[in-house]
């Protein structure tokens, strides 16, 4: 008896609004810890004793490793569950980041001093890089098998505005808890993530088994030539961002002649103003409209571009803030149509492996964005807004000649 494939309109493997829900709040875990990580770890090291080039050192490398694991664990997803992978990988982040408190708690201490303690700093950093990579190709995976070609962009929006939520949540809740403590923000993501981990193994489905005589899809290489556009597509992307996320709160501080306590509020604000028009876009029109992603993706890309050279050009810091709502805007449409995209190029069992290598482009980008962006800087403060906008206006143009047309065939 031959079964027929199921019919696209069909989630492969649905989930409840409440299971979707959960596995967003997942990836406000997420963000919320790695930006917590990257206000409160530089200066706590810092003041260990260690030289700014060796906290870059760690974290780069941290990154470095955590980019090329991505691939790996959405492997894994693939063939342990995603489920599993998703819990294990949040508690691992909870853990590798607790294991990582306590190295700095040592060095503040003086207990660690010297190279012991940037060795050992290094060698807990990089169990972090190795172990919690899985939450974000196995999220991604998930929710393309919850849905279909006609709302993959919602859904995957939905991750990417979770995401942003994080990342607004991360530098707040430092704020709120620094008084009490240089490290208490972190226990406060570690909490998050161990809490979220435990929720996701009571909220969502078992495992589905697998019929060992059915056939399977392939893992997909980085190179196959159907994902490879969509990969170096997104990791151009998020180099253009990384030079922004990077260079910003320098642009800011010179160009306004801001103290060192101010530097961090103007560039949160301008920062914050971008992530709530992701969130208002992705929920106040993606999620009710559920546009055509080969329509949205040109569309938000020249938003995005056209909002870095208005903060380029525009000289009162609101109007800063106002480009940066724009590039919110353009973002919340080009990055969840970019992966819906990417995911549709391959075949129906092949989608959720496709989105597991998408994922790791984001991490990618933000190893050489931020390197390339400090490099412009030192030569024009304007040069890395004005050469972000023109690789993502390549992008927009590349995307309306091609990428969109190549999806369509």
């Amino acid at each position: 008896m031959t079964h027929s494939p199921p019919s696209p309109d069909t989630p492969l493997l649905p989930l409840s609004s409440l299971q979707q829900a959960m596995i967003a709040l997942a990836s406000v875990a997420m963000g919320a810890g790695m930006t917590i990580n990257f206000v409160v770890v530089a200066p706590v090291a810092r003041a260990a004793g260690l030289s700014e080039i060796e906290v870059a050192g760690i974290l780069t490398l941290s990154a470095a490793i955590y980019t090329l694991m991505i691939p790996v664990w959405g492997n894994w997803a693939n063939r342990y569950g995603r489920k599993r992978v998703m819990v294990f990988s949040l508690m691992a982040m909870g853990f590798t980041n607790m294991a990582f408190l306590f190295t700095l708690e040592a060095a503040l201490a003086g207990i660690l001093t010297g190279a012991t303690m940037f060795f050992s700093l290094v060698f807990v950093r990089i169990w972090f890089g190795l172990l919690s990579p899985g939450l974000q190709p196995a999220s991604m995976a998930a929710m393309t098998d919850a849905t279909t070609p006609a709302n993959r962009a919602v859904g995957l929006g939905m991750l990417g505005a979770a995401m942003s939520v994080g990342s607004i949540i991360g530098p707040a809740g430092a704020a709120l808890l620094a008084p009490f403590g240089a490290l208490v923000p972190l226990w406060g993501s570690i909490i998050l993530c161990l809490t979220f981990g435990v929720t996701i193994g009571f909220v969502l489905p078992p495992t589905r088994r697998v019929d060992k005589k059915s056939r399977k899809a392939k893992p997909l290489a980085m190179g196959d030539p159907r994902v490879f556009p969509h990969l170096v597509f997104l990791f151009t992307y998020f180099v253009a961002i990384g030079m922004i996320q990077q260079t910003l709160g320098w642009f800011l501080e010179d160009r306004y002649g801001l103290e060192e306590a101010d530097v961090v509020l103007s560039t949160g604000i301008v920062f914050a103003c971008l992530a709530v028009m992701m969130v208002v876009v992705q929920f106040g029109f993606i999620q009710p409209r559920r546009p055509d992603p080969r329509k949205m993706l040109p569309i938000g890309l020249a938003l995005v571009a056209a909002g870095y050279v208005a903060a380029d050009i525009s000289q009162p810091y609101w109007s800063v803030c106002v480009a940066f709502l724009v590039v919110g805007a353009g973002a919340a449409l080009a990055v969840p149509s970019a992966n819906a995209l990417g995911t549709m190029s391959v075949e129906r069992d092949e989608q959720a492996s496709a989105a597991a290598l998408l994922a790791a482009a984001p991490p990618a980008g933000f190893i050489f964005g931020p390197l390339i962006g400090a490099a412009f800087y030192q030569l024009s403060p304007q040069l890395p807004l004005l050469a972000s906008a023109g690789m993502i206006s390549c992008l927009a143009l590349y995307a309306m000649l091609t990428l969109t047309r190549r999806a369509a065939s």
